[in-house]
């Protein structure tokens, strides 16, 4: 199935590591959604020739080519998304009304809460909260959010990955799973029975647990679901910095995406690393069976 790409803000590293990443790739498969006046260039430097399409209309060529791709992406023209990155500041001042392209990919396929979860070279994590200050993050760990991650956790890692039983860690969220209360009660109260309204539907989940248990090596898990974002992604990029991929959950579409931002700095100076964009290549094939 042909793969998309949306390389994102034309004016950040995404055109440029997009166009390194295909030079060492089959490209039979690719085609380019974006502004081409930012792409073409990088194509002909890298000796690469794909299709690059540009959406018309008004707006943002980032957002348009988003939309492009979702609505081929559903209408069964394409088998994956794979993004660039996008400058969320920058296009709210523009009038983008939601916090990144998770929640817009969410929008645009009717889906109400789309996990973010994470790939690396030897471990997965899914999201229960994401961008949130870590003092409101408490009050968002609630059992339907617990037990929502789990499940889309589960579902995606069975239809997409092909594991007929996965084994999920759900990490606790304060300090030794709250230590049977003496550090907190939201392990008891709340992320304790989400763990098990899953595990009472076949789920193999296991929790909750401390994080520094869940990331321990040769545990056996195939995904571990983190509380909030840095409990997640600071072990994550720790062990597989550069060669992490970005995994939307729960879409009845297949997204895949750079770990990294839009890195105006690096712009033109020839140390943009193509690294994530090639695993978010890897992780859109493998996902569907290309």
């Amino acid at each position: 199935m042909k793969l998309l790409i949306t390389p994102g803000d034309p004016g950040g590293i995404g055109p440029e590591v997009t166009a390194r990443a295909l030079a060492s790739v089959d490209v039979g498969d690719v085609e380019i959604v974006g502004d081409r006046a930012a792409v073409l260039p990088w194509l002909e430097r890298v000796g690469v020739d794909v299709p690059v399409i540009e959406p018309a209309g008004d707006g943002p060529v980032e957002v348009r080519s988003i939309e492009h791709a979702v609505r081929a992406c559903l209408a069964g023209e394409a088998g994956a998304l794979v993004t660039g990155p996008i400058h969320k500041a920058k296009l709210a001042r523009e009038g983008f009304a939601w916090p990144g392209h998770t929640d817009f990919l969410g929008h645009l396929t009717g889906i109400d809460r789309p996990v973010m979860a994470f790939v690396g070279g030897r471990v997965r994590v899914a999201l229960a909260t994401v961008h949130l200050p870590l003092s409101a993050v408490p009050a968002a760990v609630d059992i339907p959010t617990v037990e929502h991650t789990i499940r889309a956790a589960h579902r995606a890692l069975v239809d997409q990955v092909g594991l007929a039983s996965p084994v999920l860690a759900v990490c606790g969220l304060n300090p030794h799973a709250g230590d049977e209360g003496l550090l907190g009660r939201e392990e008891i109260e709340v992320i304790g029975p989400a763990v098990e309204a899953c595990r009472a539907d076949g789920i193999d989940a296991r929790g909750p647990m401390s994080a520094e248990s869940a990331f321990l090596p040769d545990t056996g898990f195939d995904l571990i679901v983190a509380m909030y974002h840095d409990q997640g992604l600071v072990p994550l990029k720790a062990l597989d910095f550069g060669r992490t991929v970005n995994w939307t959950l729960g879409l009845p579409i297949v997204r895949t995406s750079v770990d990294h931002g839009t890195a105006y700095d690096l712009v033109g100076t020839g140390r943009a690393s193509p690294a994530s964009m090639e695993a978010a290549l890897a992780w859109a094939r493998r996902l569907v069976g290309g």
